[in-house]
């Protein structure tokens, strides 16, 4: 009997793989990714991501069938898929001459620009392994990161120079963007230039890339990406309609999972990728107008400064052909899917995810149209599930749990040897929420962020949405305050906006009139801003110190 029902669960977890992945590749012809009229174009394209990778093996795809448009475009000019194939396979032999090469472990700090996406190249083509650095790294983070990762090599931008003195002496250093006359070390530009650029043998297995998580409650930890199913794109493209042939404009920073899985889509796509260094949400949505931009790839901080933009300014760019607005990176609140909505109509899409586990769910404008916040439901291929405290299934509308998902690109450790916690093959996000009865998810908090007042559970999430509605406040943070009679008592960081008459009373007793009585703050700080990392996360450790 337990023979049987073993192999009646195995059956079934096989027929559900065969069921999912025939349900991913119709997903990845409807997207453009595998055209069923011309299956040996979608053919080469994954054979190309199997031997170089899911950056360059898009990109040597197309090169090698003579796609004629952009693959990049930045602030010196356009690059297309030919010039970036070409540039890479002389960067990887310059590299090669100074000891870089299959086994290597390169580190990178850079900007959204052409010689970071050469340095992801040529990378993959070496068989190097790529760690991709925060650019708002400080010394000692870098100098951490760069140990516990065993970096030999190091790709930066001559504005991160200070940072990068905090390396060990032998750490090999190249620019991948400098302005200077006299560069304190040597360009790519130079090692491109000084190599031929004929094709190079792709490397017997590739080294892969590391992520490191947001690190706001210490040093960042490294989350392995060594291997990638062709089929993991249907993930991103079950729910999020990009096509072959667009342009998109990238302002998330590539380093993070955001920015790095839409661009790798965006290659294996065709589409022309429009990247700037730094935001400016002026300067983002002259990009959507002038090149007719059909997806826009951000955080949820990026997305909150375009839509405080004036109103008159705001209308004055023409962003009609914006059919795709991908948020992505932190909680996005209903107030700002409603003002999103209202200012570029049904276009935003909301992915759940985190570095270790990828994909969750991805809310369309339906989604949010109906629940706004909500983070909307798994695509093909994804599961989530909700558990106890001790690993035991939560079920029901409203029923709270902490939610662990199943996903082909989830990661499988990390670097330091340390993991997250699984259930059932299922891996946690650290998160809690709840579904509602239509099967929509609700990220309610961090697990950790939860604060008990009164014996009573409050997740900062739901004030900090709720003071974010309020008309004299842009936004909000909430901390738990040690409270000799209560435990923890809510702390409020606010700011507010410019007219604001700064009444904290008022402002406790607009959470009274729509929440619980312990879940009102009872302290509120105003603030002219709260500290968030690169990618746009609450530094809640710094908060906690003021």
């Amino acid at each position: 009997m337990i023979v049987s029902v073993k192999q009646n669960v195995a059956r079934h977890h096989t027929l559900s793989h065969i069921i999912g992945g025939v349900a991913a590749v119709r997903v990845m012809n409807r997207a453009g990714l595998v055209p069923f009229p011309r299956l040996d174009h979608g053919i080469a394209s994954l054979r190309a991501v199997a031997k170089y990778g899911p950056f360059a093996g898009p990109v040597h795809a197309n090169a090698r069938a003579g796609v004629t448009s952009p693959a990049i475009v930045d602030e010196l000019g356009p690059l297309s898929y030919v010039e970036l194939e070409q540039y890479s396979n002389a960067v990887v032999r310059g590299w090669a001459k100074d000891g870089i090469g299959a086994g290597s472990v390169m580190g990178v700090m850079a900007r959204n620009h052409r010689g970071l996406v050469l340095t992801m190249l040529a990378a993959a083509k070496a068989g190097v392994r790529l760690v991709m650095m925060n650019t708002g790294f400080a010394p000692p983070q870098l100098a951490d990161v760069s140990v516990r990762e065993q970096i030999g090599s190091f790709v930066y931008d001559e504005e991160f120079s200070a940072v990068a003195a905090a390396l060990a002496p032998e750490v090999t250093r190249y620019l991948a963007w400098s302005q200077s006359p006299n560069p304190d070390a040597t360009p790519l530009d130079d090692v491109r230039a000084a190599n031929s650029m004929d094709a190079v043998p792709a490397p017997e297995s590739q080294g892969g890339f590391v992520l490191l998580t947001s690190g706001t409650t210490g040093t960042p930890k490294g989350a392995p990406r060594e291997h990638t199913s062709p089929l993991a794109s249907a993930q991103f493209l079950d729910r999020v309609p990009l096509r072959r042939d667009q342009t998109m404009i990238m302002s998330a920073p590539i380093f993070h999972g955001t920015g790095l899985s839409q661009f790798a889509l965006a290659l294996a796509l065709r589409n022309t990728v429009v990247m700037h260094r730094k935001f400016d949400p002026a300067n983002t949505m002259q990009l959507v107008a002038r090149y007719r931009a059909d997806s826009l790839v951000l955080v949820p901080t990026m997305l909150q400064r375009i839509v405080d933009l004036p109103a008159d300014t705001l209308s004055s760019y023409d962003t009609s052909s914006l059919r795709i607005l991908f948020a992505s990176g932190s909680a996005i609140s209903p107030e700002l899917c409603r003002r999103t909505a209202a200012a570029f109509g049904p276009v935003l899409h909301n992915l759940y995810g985190s570095t270790e586990v990828a994909v969750a769910t991805v809310a369309t404008p339906e989604d949010l149209e109906r629940a706004p916040g909500t983070a909307g439901r798994p695509p093909v291929t994804c599961r989530v599930e909700l558990f106890d405290s001790d690993g035991n299934p939560v079920r029901g509308a409203g029923a709270v749990g902490r939610i662990f998902v199943a996903s082909g690109l989830s990661f499988s450790g990390y670097t330091d040897g340390r993991d997250k916690e699984r259930i059932d093959g299922m891996l946690s996000t650290g998160d809690v929420g709840h579904f509602d009865a239509d099967g929509l998810l609700f990220v309610d908090g961090r697990d950790d962020d939860m604060i008990v007042s009164g014996g009573e559970n409050v997740y900062p999430l739901e004030v900090e949405n709720l003071l974010a509605e309020h008309p004299d406040i842009i936004e909000a943070a909430v901390l738990g305050d040690s409270d000799p009679e209560f435990g923890q008592r809510l702390k409020a960081f606010v700011v507010p906006t410019a007219s604001s008459p700064r009444d904290a009373d008022a402002i406790r007793s607009y959470v009274k009139e729509h929440l619980a009585r312990y879940k009102v703050p009872r302290d509120i700080v105003f603030v002219d801003e709260l500290p968030r990392n690169a990618t746009g996360k609450i530094l809640r450790r710094v908060l906690g110190e003021l």
